[in-house]
């Protein structure tokens, strides 16, 4: 290992503290003991080190400081910030049970005490402390008078916040201290916390390892790790730590029951079992983390000088030293490294910690704390105004120098992480020095859509058949299209998505029918008094262009919206957002003749929004109970993971040669059968239009048996209109379609929307179709397009197409269409 040198606030010496990367190259050191063994003093500093420049700074921080504590543990949980449990203050003595966040701004920092109800873990050190999104995991350590192998969960989402004590039915660790774990991310072992090693109560080192894994039924259980080379096993070690490299657990440090024993440097491969040894790296009691490849250790004692800690950092780079092994080099190229710091640390979606400190002191000011006569556990009681928050990521700042003075524009909305310089702007004609960076770049792309489309409360006094698109030019349109994309590219293609949250059906290019929702039930937009995207999630299930004659309104407002928010705006994939289909239903003739573009030409409006389209997710699962996708599950899928399968930029294949390709096109088309009383999948030549007889009905029992393997609840789909605009079928499947009046057709359907609270109440939001007026609708497909002045040169129109354009409306669920026409 070679030596790193630092500049800047060198920390002393110490061992028992905690460093976390908080931010890309960035790490907090917090807490530990320093001094040699006999004469150590236990601090509560908080430094900062930048592995770029190669500088540590010495933090002064304020707020609920925590006491001083080594042998504690910490973690990231958010972009600079960091939360710690427990720990040691000396004399035999131990810290609180409390949890404490420390968030930096710039170079300043601040703690705050969470506020929690309830039993807690009670106080301990040498114990571990894991994120298993939304949940911190902690298990084991020593209460001051023996080790236990208790497993506590707090969800950090979840407010009033409250710790959960775990009963585990299966096979269970036994007692420990000092022992080691961490999350695996990939692989077979993905989402499983790993514990290795430790010390019992009879002071005997271990070398066993254990899974811990959350089941999709809400159960907590505990496996064995097996040992696929029983005759080579590792060495019994405590005071060490382990880290994960992709599959790979690797286990660094450590003593053992046998004085001055080397501990050679150990690796675990989760996927085979195996474990591979290699030269000792004398460490315990210290620090370690990894950035890339490299590993990096910090402080804790040399096995040669066991009573006086060491300083500065160390850094081994692995793919050096796995050279010789390319069983480990193959599984460290396997290792996806192109994953955003913020991806990878912050849970979903990302919370503010100002407002979260803000009312954490409010409630932590109502808390009386009571003693648990009976363990060492406490209890905490708290207020009954506790209630339920969703925390905003941003603070209203208002400006004012007198009574009489009207404030409409002075009240506003700002980022908390800008709030700080907020002061700064108070002065007339302010400009931003920083105007050209990336976050503002975006806000000015944004606005002339958001002035544009998003009008809840204007919608009504627009002309009819009035262009909305004014001072809106193409390449405005393809930048916004780009930096979209850059977003879809990084979800997954199965969204994790949780409550409350707002779900919308079909729109179908009804632009204003969308106005009308959000003037009645709230926006999603950042208005002080009928927003509410800083309490809600937005959920749309596709199809949001064609036959109506806003699709382009449509798109470029739901775009934008995804730009602006895109960890609460989500957008699934409907069928009609396929090339193929829009082409033929409108689509490609609005674009033509909104921007008179050839549609043919690959850098055209259309086929750019279309490319967009192709990278769009096809379900999501809300709070892993609830599926949710455009048309329905079809007969081929069998489990929900088969979509993450799916490779995008995805085109859709109507005549699917694949498993994958079929799955795609069923999520998309199929539909449930009329009636509960079919049981059976049924043929639905209604809905195939290209004749490939790929499309069906799924009956009862598929969806009691797909919901069944897959322990899900409910089935939200869309597709298909509804006489009341939602409808609810065999109490596991909901048709929610949000554009009244479909086709203007005699249909006079309702329009909806469901939204889903907090406790997971599902409520339908229902508006009537509109009152007549001269605004045009919907598209007419079936004008002899030949005779459109200029429309036959860039919309090329075959037969087949032509022929398609003359199928009728989807009819309501609620009706058999008798004369068996087909639709889309």
């Amino acid at each position: 290992m070679e030596s790193v040198n630092f500049g800047g606030d060198n920390p002393q010496p110490r061992f028992g503290h905690t460093i976390c990367v908080i931010a890309p190259n960035k790490i907090a050191l917090f807490g530990g003991a320093v001094g040699d063994t006999g004469r150590y003093v236990i601090t509560g500093d908080v430094y900062i080190g930048d592995m770029t420049t190669k500088k540590w700074k010495r933090i002064e921080a304020s707020g609920s400081v925590p006491t001083n504590r080594a042998a504690h543990q910490a973690l990231a949980i958010e972009l600079n910030q960091m939360i710690i449990f427990g720990g040691a203050v000396g004399g035999g003595g131990l810290a609180d049970d409390n949890l404490y966040v420390f968030e930096l701004r710039d170079d300043t920092g601040t703690w705050v005490t969470v506020p929690v109800i309830g039993t807690t873990p009670g106080r301990r050190y040498g114990h571990t402390m894991v994120l298993i999104k939304p949940h911190l995991i902690v298990f084991g350590g020593n209460t001051g008078q023996e080790p236990v192998n208790d497993v506590w969960s707090f969800n950090l989402e979840k407010s009033p916040y409250s710790w959960q004590k775990l009963e585990c039915s299966s096979e269970q660790p036994s007692v420990r201290v000092y022992h080691s774990a961490a999350l695996c991310t990939t692989g077979s072992a993905n989402g499983m916390m790993v514990a290795f090693g430790g010390r019992t109560n009879d002071q005997g080192a271990l070398n066993d390892t254990w899974g811990l894994r959350k089941h999709r039924d809400g159960r907590w259980d505990w496996v064995r790790a097996p040992y696929r080379n029983q005759t080579e096993q590792p060495l019994q070690r405590y005071q060490h730590s382990t880290l994960f490299l992709g599959t790979l657990m690797l286990v660094i440090g450590g003593r053992s029951n046998n004085v001055g024993e080397t501990l050679p440097f150990e690796i675990y491969d989760t996927e085979t079992s195996d474990w591979y040894k290699f030269q000792a790296i004398q460490r315990f009691r210290h620090s370690s983390w990894l950035i890339d490849q490299f590993l990096y250790l910090h402080g804790g004692f040399d096995s040669d000088q066991p009573n006086i800690p060491t300083e500065g950092i160390l850094r081994l780079n692995l793919n050096t030293r796995f050279a010789q092994t390319p069983q480990l080099l193959r599984q460290m190229n396997t290792i996806r490294t192109d994953q955003s710091f913020t991806q990878s640390f912050n849970p979903r979606p990302p919370t503010n910690q100002a407002q979260t400190q803000d009312q954490f002191r409010r409630t932590n000011q109502q808390q009386p704390l009571a003693k648990n006569q009976n363990t060492n556990q406490q209890v905490r009681v708290s207020s009954a105004t506790n209630k339920n928050i969703r925390l905003a990521n941003q603070a209203i700042v208002a400006m004012t120098y007198g009574p009489e003075e009207d404030i409409t524009n002075q009240v506003k909305k700002v980022p908390i992480d800008k709030l700080q310089d907020e002061h700064k702007k108070l002065g007339a004609g302010f400009q931003d020095p920083n105007s050209q960076n990336k976050s503002q770049f975006l806000d000015q792309l944004c606005q002339p859509f958001v002035q544009n489309l998003l009008i809840p409360k204007d919608y009504q006094s627009i002309p009819p058949n009035s262009n909305l698109l004014t001072g809106i030019r193409k390449e405005m349109i393809i930048k916004l299209c780009d930096e979209v994309q850059r977003i879809l590219d990084k979800e997954p293609i199965v969204l994790r998505l949780r409550r409350p949250i707002k779900i919308y059906g079909n729109l179908n290019g009804q632009f204003l029918d969308l106005m009308r929702f959000f003037d009645h039930f709230k926006a999603p937009y950042d208005n002080l008094y009928n927003g509410d995207i800083d309490s809600q999630d937005y959920l749309f299930l596709g199809d949001y262009v064609d036959r109506g004659t806003r699709s382009l309104e449509i798109v470029l407002l739901l775009f934008t919206l995804k730009l602006k928010y895109a960890d609460q705006i989500h957008l699934l994939r409907g069928h009609h957002e396929d090339a193929k289909v829009n082409k033929i239903y409108g689509f490609a003739d609005e674009c033509f003749i909104k921007f008179a573009e050839d549609i043919m030409d690959p850098n055209s409006i259309y086929q750019r929004i279309n490319r967009v389209f192709q990278y769009l997710p096809l379900a999501a699962v809300i709070e892993d109970k609830i599926l949710c996708v455009h048309g329905g599950i079809g007969q081929t899928m069998r489990t929900v993971d088969e979509i993450e399968l799916i490779q995008r930029p995805l085109e859709i294949v109507h005549d699917p040669k694949t498993y994958q390709q079929k799955i795609a096109l069923e999520l998309l088309w199929s539909d449930p059968c009329l009636s509960e009383e079919e049981l059976e999948n049924q043929p639905n030549p209604e809905r195939d239009i290209f004749q490939n007889k790929q499309i069906i009905r799924f009956g009862t029992n598929r969806v009691s048996k797909f919901l069944q393997e897959n322990n899900l609840n409910i089935i939200i789909r869309s597709h298909e209109p509804t006489l009341e605009g939602f409808e609810r079928q065999n109490n596991n499947v909901i048709t929610v379609f949000s554009c009244p009046d479909y086709g203007s057709n005699s249909q006079n359907n309702k329009g909806s929307m469901l939204t889903i609270s907090k406790r997971g109440e599902i409520i339908p939001k229902v508006i009537l179709p509109a009152n007549s007026t001269s605004e045009s609708r919907w598209i007419d497909l079936e004008e002899p397009i030949q005779r459109k002045k200029g429309f036959a040169k860039y919309v090329v129109i075959d037969n087949d197409e032509l022929q398609y354009r003359k199928r009728q409306f989807t009819p309501l669920r609620s009706k058999k269409s008798s004369s068996q026409k087909q639709f889309a």
